[in-house]
């Protein structure tokens, strides 16, 4: 008789166990299918100037950072500034996409902000990005000398992700051959 009352109880335990463990876990460190594999490449607009075109081919051979933001996003300004930051001091080249945004509405922000970006591609009707798997901004990839993806952050960079994540790896990609 006993029996029939450590069955309920042994369920509950299992699941308050299951749910503590998936209430532990960041729902924005979502896997990405595309670490290790080769980056997509894009060839977009300048935001600066529509003649001229960013492409992902002239950064073969050098590590770069791709961030994906808009003025639309509250996480993009949140982070500007720590980008302007590792632009500056770090000498991280950090390439932009400004995706589903309005061109004069994004030059006027980085007018009034500062640009960490060697170069902003303009993007908006996500023709771009849909390749790269983004579903929000901010989004940061790390690509190294071969062009592949070897890390990509979901939301804003903050020191301690980039003291803890970033640098190490972009440090260890900077010495590969």
């Amino acid at each position: 008789m006993k029996a029939r009352f450590l069955i309920p109880l042994g369920i509950f335990l299992v699941l308050a166990l299951l749910l503590g463990f998936g209430l532990t876990l960041n729902p924005r460190d979502v896997p990405s299918v595309l670490i290790n594999e080769r980056a997509p490449t894009f060839n977009l607009p300048d935001l600066f100037d529509p003649e001229k075109t960013v492409s992902s081919d002239a950064l073969k051979g050098k590590v770069w950072l791709l961030n994906v933001w808009g003025t639309w996003c509250p996480e993009c300004w949140r982070e500007h500034e720590f980008l302007n930051r590792l632009a500056k001091t770090e000498g991280v080249t950090i390439i932009g996409i400004d995706w589903r945004d309005d061109r004069a509405e994004a030059q006027a922000f980085l007018a009034k902000k500062g640009n960490p970006f060697a170069a902003v591609g303009f993007d908006p009707d996500s023709e771009a990005i849909m390749d790269w798997g983004v579903y929000g901004a901010p989004e940061t990839f790390v690509i190294d000398k071969q062009g592949m993806i070897r890390k990509k952050h979901t939301g804003p960079l903050y020191p301690q992700v980039w003291n803890e994540e970033f640098r190490p790896l972009l440090q260890q990609l900077e010495g590969e051959s």
